[in-house]
């Protein structure tokens, strides 16, 4: 709520974004949220073992700070790669 308060969520959104409160769907591939063969998943989680995302997707566990630098640069970065940007 502290983030759309001040307007990220519009920014996340305006680049293609899907903006969604927190729950388990894509952390356990349910419904058609889940990774298909080849995708790559930075999550949060505390979980990961083989087709737990999807099957044939593939699940890199990160810190709330790794994902956050992921979802602002749109690939896997680390906060460090920020400091410079």
């Amino acid at each position: 709520l502290e983030a759309e308060a001040e307007g990220l969520d519009l920014i996340f959104r305006q680049a293609g974004a899907q903006w969604r409160q927190a729950g388990c769907s894509m952390c356990l591939a349910m419904n058609p949220d889940k990774l298909t063969p080849g995708e790559r998943s930075a999550s949060t989680s505390n979980r990961n073992f083989e087709g737990r995302q999807g099957p044939g997707g593939r699940t890199h566990l990160v810190s709330p700070q790794v994902a956050a630098a992921t979802a602002v640069t749109g690939h896997l970065a680390a906060p460090a790669d920020l400091v410079n940007a």
